[in-house]
């Protein structure tokens, strides 16, 4: 919600002062309104100026309103519950959370001064209405969406806090069990598990909060809040999560780590659980991995060009060691699939060591790091090295002691991939160095480093194409230099104009306007002229700068030349490549 503090005479005060229409425009508005007697807002609604969801925004701060935006607000299946479908329809308005502490329902209108509304929902529910304002398609969409297609979180919701069996649980454990294995609370877990992967998500997070329980989804790489459930079910909700990972209930002082199926459909998912106690209860973090999930080709990923050629030769050389870099989330790991499952044939011994073990891929020696049992990814790449093989994959080079190793096996004749924590391709070699490695050896068994981001791409139903806007093209040209020249003779030639692509949202992205990720790379073959400043001990910008030299895109480069291919928007390529 905004915080609405400054005071204005009219909307198109609100829409001036944002810079979203200029003071001919406004003078335009109210010339209109003079001459026909037309409400300031029919006029700024006929002219298109926004959408409706900026209209609205602007609307409600104009008249001083708090603002829900319905579509990235997480719904409360117990407020819900205390309205009904037909007068959520009949007055326009849906209730989507409730603050039990301080008896409020928070109800989004699309006309939030509906007094006589307001107090009818008072009355019926016996609760303090708080009411914000949203856009009338967003109430339409929520009506049909939350009440129809989720009623079954709600009736379940319903049904575990009518039963008053949740704090039974903090008795013991046994109680606690019982609860939870109980139809209500095994519906809950089976429905948030169920939108996890229907909605593509790869992680679930459960979080308690001082008044409820938020639950939130990352799909395509940025949290979404879905549902917030009632304080009173957190207990059950988290001991049913532990039962079916084989975890303690009872035990809520350490973190626990733990995994379980679940099959929807026939598609079976496995479940990495790690519990984490917390300041108001125990939050649970559910990572998806899809068993059936085929691992996807080079080019399906994003790579292309001569950054493809330059990853492919380095990988069909039989020795060196390839590395790739990025910080936690940026999709290395799924690039290395990638590279395997290219060069893992029966004529090859393939052994990889992971933590932990995603994809089960076929041909390929995969083993999972046990700390506890003294398998690390040291120990384990020095008992690979008495397993004949020809490749190896480490999955993450952490310490001075898996480099060396690693760096060694390649220079024995062994093909090495491996993962490491840098910005770019060109930090790889300084921070394998800070770790101790030597030049020399460095510049002997390092072939090539590939950096990578991953960002979400535009929705190919409801995308749509616009002129590129003058600032927009200013930073194209600064960041792509002759490459932007070359793609816009291109389109020249084909008989079109230059245009990117508008984010707009439907249905099937849940209006975000994206759908589905692709990556954006920088790959850095190492050179005889990047060797030799590797051996001098150059720093990074260096390094960089010889490696454009000889032309290699940067991760920004590569995302605003997907920008102009109209896969992914300037905004995602400026969120996870500017650094």
């Amino acid at each position: 919600m905004n915080d609405v503090t400054k005071v204005y005479k009219k909307l198109s005060d609100v829409l001036l002062d944002k810079g979203l229409i200029d003071a001919a425009k406004a003078e335009e508005i109210n010339l209109r309104q003079v001459k026909t007697g037309e409400s300031e807002e029919e006029i700024i609604k006929s002219m298109r100026i926004l959408s409706d969801l900026d209209f609205t925004k602007n609307k409600a701060e104009f008249l001083r309103i708090p603002f829900v935006d319905l579509e990235n607000t997480g719904f409360s299946p117990e407020a819900l519950s205390l309205v009904p479908q037909s007068v959520a329809e009949k007055y326009h308005l849906v209730p989507y959370r409730m603050e039990p502490k301080d008896k409020s329902l928070y109800v989004a209108m699309s006309n939030p001064l509906d007094l006589e509304t307001v107090e009818f929902l008072e009355k019926k529910t016996n609760l303090k209405i708080r009411t914000a304002m949203s856009p009338e398609a967003q109430i339409d969409s929520f009506i049909r969406e939350k009440y129809e297609r989720e009623k079954g979180i709600t009736s379940e919701v319903s049904k575990a806090l009518d039963e008053q069996k949740v704090d039974e649980m903090k008795v013991q454990s046994e109680s606690m069990k019982k609860v939870s294995a109980e139809a209500p609370i095994a519906k809950i877990v089976t429905t948030i598990l169920d939108y996890a992967v229907r909605s593509r998500a790869s992680d679930v997070h459960i979080e308690p909060m001082e008044e409820n329980v938020r639950i939130r989804y990352r799909i395509d790489g940025i949290l979404q809040e879905k549902y917030i459930l009632p304080r009173n079910v957190l207990d059950a909700v988290v001991s049913r999560v532990k039962i079916l990972a084989n975890l303690k209930i009872d035990e809520k002082r350490i973190p626990q780590d733990g995994r379980f199926n679940f099959n929807l459909d026939g598609n079976e998912v496995d479940l990495r659980i790690s519990t984490l106690p917390v300041s108001y209860g125990e939050k649970v973090v559910m990572r998806l991995l899809r068993k059936a999930s085929k691992v996807p080709s080079l080019p399906d990923l994003g790579l292309r060009g001569l950054a493809l050629k330059n990853l492919i030769e380095a990988i069909e050389r039989p020795h060196g060691i390839i590395l790739v870099v990025g910080p936690t989330g940026s999709g290395k790991t799924t690039t290395l699939y990638s590279v395997l499952d290219r060069v893992a044939t029966s004529k090859v011994n393939v052994v990889t060591i992971e933590d932990p073990v995603e994809y089960q891929m076929k041909g390929v020696n995969q083993v999972q790091v046990n700390v506890q049992a003294g398998l690390t990814f040291a120990s384990a790449l020095r008992s690979f090295l008495r397993q004949d093989p020809n490749i190896m994959m480490v999955g993450e080079i952490r310490d001075t002691e898996t480099a060396e190793l690693a760096i060694n096996a390649a220079l024995t004749g062994h093909l090495v991939f491996s993962t490491l924590h840098t910005n770019d391709a060109s930090g790889a070699p300084p921070r394998l160095m800070d770790m101790g490695v030597e030049p020399f050896l460095l510049t002997s068994s390092l072939t090539c480093v590939v950096a990578q981001r991953v960002l979400r791409k535009i929705c190919p139903n409801c995308r749509q194409d616009m002129e590129i806007p003058s600032d927009k093209e200013t930073e194209l040209k600064s960041t792509l230099g002759p490459i932007y020249t070359m793609i816009e003779e291109k389109w020249k030639k084909d008989g079109k104009k230059m245009t990117m692509p508008k984010i707009v949202g439907c249905d099937k992205c849940n209006n975000t306007g994206y759908l589905g990720r692709i990556a954006i790379y920088e790959v850095m073959p190492i050179t005889e002229k990047i060797s030799k400043l590797v051996v001098e001990k150059a720093a990074a910008a260096m390094i960089q700068k010889e490696a454009i030299n000889e032309g290699m895109l940067t991760m920004k480069q590569d995302g605003y030349v997907k920008v102009l291919e109209g896969v992914t928007s300037m905004d995602e390529v400026l969120r996870v490549a500017q650094y």
